[in-house]
């Protein structure tokens, strides 16, 4: 049995799922809650199988409610649903752990299949966002960095920090920092160790052919400022 809760803001959208998914026989509806920060007592409570968030609280609080929500309850997998969303939008919501990007003027039988989908541990993209993401990861993951940037790029690899990198270079740490932001950017990842990580990944390293050269760990790699 695939049990479903939700966190939305609109009734009538509630109900129009209640009622759908008492036709399905593998489905039960376990009910809802109109704000996030209620959202954990729910799951709490009823141990569903996957959960429905309404990205109209917003992006930050949606993306930090799914965040805590692997965290906290790994076995209640979330699936962002909106009207509308950007492949920026889908993109960020799979990194923080969403597995599924659900449109919720779909027909029932695809939200049916979305569902089912993420409750058996896969991750589900519509094809029409599906299309945009690709376009979106071809994007992002294959960034034209300068031949500095390149220079440091290698030496976060490497784990040096911005003194260090600095002092490697003849150039102050502020244009260390300078270029870190640009290359942030450009890659979109988040911090020094994912940096580093999407260095091993477009250099084509495997998992051992820089062990000796790439000396960090995550919090590590956190500390340093951008």
């Amino acid at each position: 049995m695939i049990e479903v809760c939700a966190c939305e803001t609109q009734p009538i959208v509630i109900e129009g799922l209640r009622r759908s998914l008492e036709d399905v026989e593998d489905f039960r509806f376990l009910g809802s809650v109109p704000k996030p920060e209620d959202l954990f007592d729910l799951i709490g409570d009823h141990k569903p199988t996957v959960c429905l968030i309404d990205k109209a609280f917003g992006t930050k609080s949606v993306f930090q409610t799914i965040a805590e929500l692997k965290t906290r309850t790994p076995g209640a997998e979330p699936i962002l649903w909106a009207a509308e969303i950007s492949e920026v939008e889908s993109f960020r919501a799979l990194q923080v752990g969403a597995r599924g990007i659900l449109k919720k003027t779909l027909p029932i039988q695809i939200i049916v299949d979305c569902l089912r989908t993420v409750a058996k541990g896969n991750i589900w993209i519509e094809s029409s966002i599906s299309n945009q993401f690709v376009g979106f990861i071809n994007r992002r993951t294959t960034p034209r960095l300068t031949p500095r940037e390149e220079e440091i790029l290698t030496l976060v690899m490497r784990g040096m920090k911005n003194k260090q990198i600095a002092e490697g270079l003849s150039i102050t740490t502020g244009t260390v920092k300078v270029h870190l932001m640009h290359i942030f950017e450009k890659t979109g990842v988040k911090d020094r160790f994912e940096l580093a990580m999407y260095g091993r990944k477009i250099r084509g390293f495997g998992g051992s052919e820089m062990d000796d050269e790439l000396d960090i760990s995550p919090s590590q790699m956190e500390v340093e400022v951008k």
